[in-house]
């Protein structure tokens, strides 16, 4: 089965190729989301892994209908705490606590296909405020994916990596801090700014 990921700066552009997966008939089934905790003021103040939940509703907060985004909901994954998140992925990342050799999201993206190496740089990016987007398909072209998953402005891992190295990172901390939404949206102005 082929598996393809993509990570987004921000949450309203996963949903939209989310909606766009949907139109083309890619099932819910095959679809998972996984977002830092600070995309919803609903799960801003959960701290503790264990108060996480799945099917916690954000999929009505967020204006989702049937499908995925109706099932979005705080989820605990190994790793990386409280998560906003939905589908097989994130069931496969929070349950890796028992399975995988590396555990939480890296393991489950590991076990999907995934390089170690880009595994990394995913789960760094969901942590400092990112939205990360798998899809499993096998009977939707490869363009068509690609197509509607690269049209909503998805992070080139390339760069992101190389610009994480220039401040230090070496790889995804389980233990460093999640990004509050104001951290994350200082790092979006500052990698605007470098690009301009």
């Amino acid at each position: 089965m082929a598996v393809y990921t993509r990570v987004y700066d921000t949450y309203a552009d996963a949903e939209a190729a989310v909606r766009d997966l949907e139109t083309a008939g890619i099932p819910a089934d095959d679809i998972s989301l996984v977002a830092n905790k600070y995309v919803s003021e609903e799960y801003a103040e959960v701290s503790d892994a264990s108060a996480a939940a799945s099917g916690a509703g954000l999929g009505a907060l967020a204006g989702g209908g049937a499908g995925l985004l109706a099932g979005v909901g705080l989820l605990a994954i190994p790793g990386l705490g409280p998560v906003v998140a939905a589908g097989w992925l994130a069931a496969t990342a929070a349950g890796a606590a028992a399975g995988a050799a590396a555990g939480g999201l890296i393991g489950a993206l590991v076990e999907a296909g995934t390089p170690e190496e880009e595994a990394h740089v995913y789960s760094e990016t969901v942590r400092r405020g990112g939205t990360l987007l798998t899809v499993r398909n096998d009977t939707a072209e490869p363009p068509v994916v690609n197509a509607i998953l690269d049209r909503h402005h998805p992070v080139d891992t390339g760069i992101r990596r190389t610009e994480y190295e220039q401040g230090g990172w070496k790889q995804y901390d389980p233990a460093a801090p999640v990004y509050t939404p104001s951290e994350a949206e200082i790092e979006r102005i500052r990698r605007r700014r470098q690009s301009s």
